[in-house]
């Protein structure tokens, strides 16, 4: 009996003394996680917003100048107007254009020592002005005059190219100009060549229907050299011009 009470007593006081052991090792854990823990704390995320999320939410320290305007009842303002296009020039107090384009029907009354003649064609000539009264003419004319010796028909071209001025007004556009080229007349004679030279000189005017469209009459002096001689001839037009 006392060798089974010796027994019991031992066993409780091997218990005892290993719980003695393991209080304080526990307790060193738990010190040791609370340190580390309080020492950095994990922070907490959330994804979602807070209940009221405006009474967080940064104030703007300005209102775009549209929105303020709408708020006080004030119209956005209108963007200006794109600025009208310059004018090709101007004369006269309206704008006009550069470029002429004049077609019609002439008269040309050729003389010489060998035959006359007088000649009926068209005419046509190209003006580009590079300013309001200045301007380059290029032209030519055509004329055909019934039949002449043995049955052979006159034809008679002018060309050529020149200055030209203008006094370009509202209706009315009086001009003079100076061309000079060269000219070609059948028949062509024994010995003689059938091209020469040709100076024109003279002028006209022209009335604004329209600002694209001009009536136009016209008279020239026109002088070439055919048959080793000069002739002093006399040409009239009248016909239509175009602007552009």
């Amino acid at each position: 009996m006392k060798k089974q009470l010796l027994v019991v007593f031992l066993v409780l006081g091997a218990g005892c003394a290993a719980r003695a052991q393991a209080v304080p090792d526990g307790e060193a854990v738990n010190r040791s996680a609370a340190a580390e823990f309080s020492a950095s704390p994990a922070r907490a995320t959330n994804s979602f917003p807070p209940a009221d999320a405006s009474a967080l939410a940064p104030v703007p320290s300005f209102v775009p100048l549209a929105a303020s305007l709408a708020l006080s009842g004030n119209a956005a303002p209108e963007a200006s107007p794109s600025p009208a296009p310059d004018p090709r020039f101007i004369y006269g107090g309206r704008d006009d254009y550069r470029w002429q384009l004049a077609i019609g029907a002439d008269w040309i009354r050729f003389r010489s020592s060998i035959f006359n003649a007088s000649a009926v064609g068209v005419n046509a000539a190209v003006t580009y002005f590079t300013n309001e009264w200045f301007g380059i003419e290029g032209s030519a004319s055509t004329g055909f005059a019934p039949e002449i010796f043995a049955k052979e028909h006159v034809k008679l071209i002018v060309y050529g190219a020149g200055p030209k001025i203008a006094w370009r007004e509202k209706k009315w556009e009086p001009w003079a100009h100076l061309i000079a080229g060269g000219s070609h007349l059948q028949p062509q004679t024994a010995g003689n060549s059938r091209n020469s030279y040709a100076i024109e000189a003279g002028g006209g005017a022209d009335y604004r229907i329209n600002p694209r469209l001009s009536g136009r009459l016209e008279a020239d002096f026109v002088r070439t050299g055919f048959f080793s001689q000069s002739q002093n001839n006399f040409q009239l037009m009248g016909g239509v011009v175009f602007h552009f």
